[in-house]
């Protein structure tokens, strides 16, 4: 299986319902580094898995709806905890429904998987993966 993988970062704000979320039940900011791996099992016609630029204007402009929102405000995860495996499921959804509107060009109909991984910290992190159907 070949990959590529493209990079960015995002901040938000938001807080968690439940007691297991101990102190981060109140608001508090958190700045992910995003990794999005594009999987296929084989390379286009041009002998990539993904155009490199367009991934990486396409992972841009979808942690820009994101980028510096307190997620606790956001009409879209009402009743919702923005945690980071469910940001990574957001995030994968919003990239992949790109990848079947075209906007990574026509080779990209050729992707197998995308795997989304959101990085916390330097020690923590979280991913969500799924298959292009």
């Amino acid at each position: 299986m070949y990959s590529v993988s493209v990079r960015d970062h995002f901040m938000i704000a938001h807080s968690f319902r439940g007691d297991v979320f101990g102190p981060a039940q109140k608001l508090h900011g958190a700045t992910y580094v995003v990794d999005v791996e594009f999987r296929r099992a084989e390379l286009d016609p041009d002998g990539i898995v993904v155009d490199i630029g367009r991934a990486c204007d396409v992972l841009k402009a979808t942690l820009a709806a994101l980028n510096y929102r307190n997620l606790d405000d956001a009409p879209e995860f009402a009743g919702k905890n923005t945690t980071t495996e469910f940001l990574a499921k957001t995030i994968f959804d919003r990239i992949t429904d790109a990848v079947r509107a075209g906007a990574l060009g026509p080779g990209a109909f050729g992707l197998d998987a995308v795997k989304v991984t959101l990085k916390e910290s330097h020690i923590a992190w979280g991913a969500y993966e799924g298959r292009l159907t």
